[in-house]
């Protein structure tokens, strides 16, 4: 098939990965093709140069609009709209269309011109997008939560027939178990307030563990007053480090803090450790406990006390069975023959009548093609 997969454009689609939506997007492109599809890209322009890249924007929008400083404002708004909107036409010349923008447009279109679609949702329903997804679902614009906790928070009433959970998966043989750690801690990820660094420094302060934080500092006045104080003796930074890197730095690991301070809908870096057969000690929030399972001890709160007496649970977790959960459940095999299956499914529903309520096309801006009757 030819397939378009649309990313979304606050940071590049390439590795090292800022976070597990760029690293999504990125092994979803490159795993399809492994399979033998014929896939584009639309992305920033700075993304990987391996990949077959339309470019939504030259550059990430982050160099210039910060999305900590930026969000909901009129400068960015208009940034995003102009981008995607200048890459919707070009959609209706795949077989399908694989949407990982978090961008209100594709789905519109989607519905009003049966562009056979699935939407991939990456994170809570913020308001723009969940009117967007709960007014674009069609038998040909299906839809994806990567958690059961998560199409919970976007369907409270029951997710519709368009709606289904694809875990998200990874390529194991990127992330070699380990049978043994080094009695240290390692956390990993974005550095900023939702993600919970400092608590995650401070618990292994108080537990008197050793602690290596890595990751990009996205907030850079957050790591300064609330992380950095700890960095002294036993705690400190390592770095924004390569996949192959950080697969390494996870298995000399003998526990890895996952300390999300939002609902979280997923947490790729947990699986990520799990698989090198690293347990996770984590503050219970979003899909936090349905995705470690019991290969993780949980703060019963967001104390950094609570989470350093978890801390010593989690050392008591068996290695072998984190690797066996994510081999079970999250492998890109597994995650990868799910999307193939919708793919299929939203190409048959074009030929489907339209669902007995259909809403206007509003958010979207004039396109070279009509709309299906």
């Amino acid at each position: 098939m030819r397939i378009a997969v649309v990313s979304h454009i606050r940071h590049p689609i390439r590795p090292p990965f800022m976070g597990g939506m760029e690293a999504h997007s990125w092994h979803l492109a490159k795993g399809l093709e492994t399979r033998g599809h014929e896939i584009t890209v639309f992305a920033s322009g700075d993304s990987d140069p391996s990949l077959r890249l339309r470019p939504l924007i030259a550059e990430h929008y982050d160099r210039r609009y910060p999305w900590h400083e930026f969000h909901g404002t009129e400068a960015l708004n208009r940034v995003l709209d102009d981008a995607f909107a200048g890459g919707l036409d070009e959609l209706h010349d795949f077989d399908v269309v694989h949407n990982n923008s978090l961008h209100r447009f594709p789905p519109r279109m989607a519905r009003r011109d049966r562009v056979p679609m699935l939407s991939s949702m990456h994170v809570p329903p913020f308001d723009a997008l969940r009117r967007a997804v709960h007014e674009s679902a069609a038998p040909w614009s299906r839809f994806t939560v990567c958690s059961e906790k998560q199409a919970r928070v976007w369907w409270p009433d029951g997710a519709p027939d368009e709606g289904h959970v694809v875990p998200n998966g990874i390529d194991l043989a990127d992330w070699p178990f380990a049978e043994t750690g080094d009695g240290s801690a390692i956390w990993a990820g974005r550095i900023t307030p939702t993600k919970g660094t400092a608590i995650a420094a401070e618990a292994a302060h108080l537990a008197g563990i050793p602690l290596t934080i890595y990751g990009t500092i996205e907030h850079r006045d957050y790591f300064d007053s609330a992380v950095a104080p700890f960095l002294t003796g036993e705690v400190r930074y390592g770095g924004h480090l390569e996949s192959r890197n950080l697969a390494q730095a996870f298995g000399r690991a003998s526990v890895m803090l996952f300390t999300p301070q939002w609902d979280e809908p997923f947490g790729l870096a947990a699986i990520e450790a799990m698989a090198c057969g690293t347990p996770i000690a984590a503050t219970d929030r979003g899909a936090v406990r349905e995705v470690i399972g019991p290969c993780g001890a949980y703060a019963t709160d967001d104390s950094p006390l609570d989470l350093a007496v978890a801390i010593g649970r989690a050392l008591g977790v068996s290695r072998a069975a984190c690797r066996a959960r994510a081999e079970e459940r999250f492998s890109l095999d597994t995650m990868l023959d799910r999307y193939e299956e919708l793919y299929r499914a939203v190409r048959a529903g074009c030929s489907m009548p339209r669902p007995p309520v259909d809403f206007p096309p509003i958010e979207l801006p004039p396109l070279a093609h009509t709309s299906a009757a």
